[in-house]
């Protein structure tokens, strides 16, 4: 060979690439990326979902699982049920709201005026030196009052008119059940619906197209005449979901108006007891 091929030759092995090793030993060995088999190696992420799925679950832990689902349902009916109780007064304007809470502190002040009452009669028969003329006088006043609440002699006072009127033939006899138990709940002393007095054992049910109180029919308009405080009477019957509304909702017209002087004059029989004794005889 002459020096002339000889350089080229040498040209040529510097020019060609140079065959790198297999990295890690000899010829045979795993590269990186592959298994003993020749396979990929499988990653951590591949191998955590591997280790997760299929689930293979034990007994125990199914009834644990069952358990806490139970639980979550039964916190998320009740969160459910007092979001529905309190779906009413979340809706309410903040006016409404304020009203709602003087009403149940008026409620409170009648109550507390009553306990005070009551224990004013009990000092002055305490303290009287004619203690049977004051019995008698008490037992005198205390007759006129119930005579009031039984509806056996007549009542004049403050308070409210309330007329519905009832054009659609809409309202029935629970509405108007709703406004006698609203009244009353705000401190109505008196109540005459039309010419009927309402007593603690009224009842009202529907009736062709009126309704019958104690069993005596009454056509709209249906005219409430109350004897109260109608600072109380009047919101009670406008609070948010209230009886005003809840009649206007059946189209019909709901007028309240407060006066210084109702008078209610329909009267009930007395009615004397077949049975009940007074224990005292």
């Amino acid at each position: 060979m002459s020096d002339k091929d000889e350089t080229n030759e040498n040209r040529l092995r510097k020019e060609l690439p140079q065959e790198v090793p297999a990295a890690g030993g000899p010829q045979g060995a795993d590269t990186p990326g592959e298994s003993a088999g020749g396979k990929p190696a499988l990653t951590g992420r591949q191998r955590l979902v591997g280790s997760l799925w299929p689930p293979r679950a034990s007994r125990a832990q199914l009834i644990v699982a069952l358990l806490l689902f139970g639980l979550g349902f039964g916190l998320a009916v009740q969160v459910a049920s007092n979001s529905e109780g309190d779906g009413a007064l979340r809706g309410a304007r903040q006016a409404d709201l304020v009203r709602i809470l003087d009403e149940l502190d008026d409620r409170t002040q009648r109550l507390e005026d009553e306990k005070q009452g009551l224990e004013k009669q009990r000092d002055e028969l305490e303290n009287s030196s004619d203690q049977a003329e004051e019995a008698r006088r008490q037992t005198i006043e205390k007759e006129r009052q119930l005579g009031v609440l039984a509806g056996t002699v007549a009542a004049q006072g403050p308070g409210i008119t309330m007329t519905i009127e009832d054009t659609k033939g809409m309202v029935e006899a629970n509405m108007l059940l709703d406004a006698v138990q609203e009244l009353r709940a705000a401190g109505a002393e008196a109540i005459q619906v039309n010419d009927v007095r309402v007593v603690a054992g009224t009842f009202l049910t529907d009736s062709g197209n009126g309704v019958s109180v104690d069993g005596n029919k009454i056509n709209a308009p249906y005219r409430f005449k109350v004897i109260g405080k109608p600072q109380d009477l009047e919101p009670a019957l406008n609070i948010p979901g209230g009886v005003v509304q809840t009649l206007e909702k059946e189209q019909a017209t709901v007028t309240v108006e407060r006066s210084s002087k109702i008078v209610v004059d329909a009267l009930r029989a007395a009615k004397r007891p077949d049975y009940a004794r007074s224990s005292s005889q």
